[in-house]
């Protein structure tokens, strides 16, 4: 009975125990429950307090942003994000679609003059956010037209190389905002490397390619060409703001030296300013050019242009370990080669080279030299010199005075020259001993019989040289060369075809006063009776007002204008 009445309280106790473990648990998973919901509230309430944060920072920053693009464009709104692409094309205009046509229209941006826009690379930006990238990474720019595909802005060269500088992403995408740009008033700009103040005018050059911009940025590279060679200008200083635009403008521009100096001239384009009277030594290696320049003032240019002086430009070189070659060109042809020269040495060693004007009344101004170095590398010291002829002159009579013929001469049958009766069979007979006369077609010039053998003839040209020079006068004279146009020529038709038909050489225009290419051939026939080229045939179609009616006149056509309607007068 006992053991009966112990086991029913134990089981009692048992269950008691159960019982009271199932509620504690029970109240604990209640007691996490309850904490779990309130961390996961928690949680929600501050993940929607900091979206709601997020919305107003957005919201803040779209504003900020629109209220910066309205600003920036005095009341327009544009601002998209295109990807970049690029086009061959001359100045800064870019292409964009032609939905940003119909938005542009829509706000009124046509009605407000030219328009202009700030272009910025995007880089790592998020959906929603807006980060300004800098000088640096941002510049100005016109529009050329809307043909581009949607989605897409064309850039030309220029905007392109001073928007991506440094690094080209895989897909580079830009943020164009409409701007307004207030008019230029000064400029200050600073070449990269030297050379461009050696161009004649070089302010009209540079002025002649600001005319493809509409707009300049501080920190901007402009590229200036000239014929083949090509120069780049960074814009320092800006007035009245760091970006303006140059369209209709005076810009008042200062252009600074620039730091490089000239202690590897030999590979760029730079004129070393050279004396008169003053010798100037340099080391040359094979295939390279330097440039030297002189100048020839007014009282010395009448001297030249009377016959009474010569300009002589003298070289002395070491012939054992190369040779070189001497161009001469005056300005505006700056920088003298092998087939845009007009004076030219190519003589072996040491050379003179006498420089005759072809128009007497250009003999002042800047002349270049280029001096080449044909083989090898040569040792040369240059000099300029104004010679005198008049002592070359009396030398000249007295060799004619001398040369007369007497009345009992008679004429050697090997040498052909006059001598005397008397001893014309002892001359003959050592004449004919130890003289031969060249049989080359029209030559018959008489040489030592152990010079004869080293006197040869060209076989295309029938110049006569020593066979040591006729492998350098094959090359210069008579190997192919190949002008930018297309056209293949040796080097005389060469010459001549750069300074006349080329459509790539420079020329002055008579209307616009730039150096600029002259392009080709006219189409106007009566252009091309007037030796105008093809770019003063465009370029003298702009009309302007007659001084005298006022009326509208082409330039071309302004001295027939004069002539038949105010001859009179």
């Amino acid at each position: 009975m006992d053991f009966e009445l112990r086991s029913a309280r134990e089981k009692l106790e048992r269950e008691q125990r159960e019982r009271m473990q199932r509620a504690k648990a029970k109240a604990d998973r209640e007691r996490r429950a309850k904490a779990e919901a309130a961390r996961r509230r928690d949680a929600l309430e501050a993940s929607n307090r900091e979206r709601r944060l997020d919305a107003a920072r957005a919201q803040e920053e779209a504003d900020q942003k629109m209220e910066e693009v309205m600003q920036l464009g005095k009341g327009i709104s544009f601002s998209h994000m295109f990807e970049a692409l690029r086009y061959d094309g001359p100045g800064d205009k870019i292409k964009l679609p032609p939905s940003s046509f119909k938005e542009l229209s829509d706000e009124g941006a046509l009605d407000k003059g030219p328009m202009y826009f700030r272009l910025s690379k995007v880089r790592d930006r998020v959906p929603g956010a807006s980060q300004y990238q800098g000088p640096e990474e941002a510049t100005c720019c016109g529009v050329l037209e809307f043909t581009a595909r949607e989605g897409s802005a064309e850039l030309p060269p220029h905007v392109w190389n001073n928007l991506f500088q440094s690094d080209i992403p895989d897909v580079p995408l830009i943020e164009v905002r409409y701007a307004s740009l207030p008019k230029g008033t000064y400029a200050k700009l600073k070449p990269e490397g030297v050379g461009f103040s050696d161009l004649p005018n070089h302010r009209a050059v540079l002025e002649t390619a600001l005319r493809n911009h509409a707009t300049l940025s501080e920190n901007d590279v402009v590229v200036v060409n000239y014929g083949q060679l090509q120069y780049k200008l960074r814009v320092l200083e800006l007035k009245p703001a760091s970006s303006v635009s140059v369209l209709e403008t005076d810009v008042e521009v200062d252009i600074e030296g620039p730091d490089s100096v000239l202690d590897n001239e030999e590979n760029q384009h730079v004129l070393v300013p050279l004396q008169i009277g003053k010798v100037e030594s340099g080391v040359l290696e094979e295939g390279k050019f330097r440039y030297y320049k002189f100048y020839v003032e007014e009282g010395t240019s009448e001297k030249v242009a009377s016959g009474h002086a010569n300009i002589e430009v003298k070289i002395e070189a070491d012939t054992s370990g190369g040779d070189t070659d001497i161009y001469v060109s005056r300005h505006p042809l700056v920088f003298p080669t092998q087939h845009r020269h007009e004076w030219s040495s190519h003589e072996m060693g040491s050379k003179v080279l006498i420089l005759k004007p072809r128009d007497v009344t250009l003999v002042s101004g800047t002349y270049s030299i280029g001096v080449y170095g044909f083989k090898g590398t040569s040792n040369f010291q240059l000099s300029v010199a104004i010679k005198d002829v008049i002592s070359s002159q009396r030398i000249g009579e007295q060799a004619s005075a001398s040369s007369t013929v007497n009345g009992d001469s008679v004429v050697c049958k090997n040498c052909k020259r006059h001598v005397s009766g008397r001893t014309s069979v002892l001359h003959e007979a050592y004449c004919v001993r130890h003289n031969v006369a060249c049989m080359h077609d029209g030559c018959g010039v008489v040489l030592r019989k152990e010079e004869a053998a080293d006197h040869v003839h060209c076989s295309k040209c029938g110049q006569a040289f020593q066979q040591r020079e006729m492998e350098k006068h094959m090359k210069v004279f008579h190997e192919p060369l190949h002008c930018p146009c297309g056209v293949v020529l040796e080097k005389e038709d060469m010459v001549q075809h750069q300074s006349s038909t080329c459509p790539f050489r420079l020329i002055v225009c008579r209307f616009c006063g730039d150096t600029v290419q002259a392009g080709g051939q006219p189409l106007d026939v009566r252009d091309r009776l007037r030796n105008m080229c093809e770019h003063e045939s465009i370029c003298g179609s702009r009309t302007a007002p007659c001084d005298s009616c006022g009326r509208s006149v082409m330039l071309k056509e302004m001295d027939i204008h004069a002539i038949a309607v105010h001859q009179k007068s």
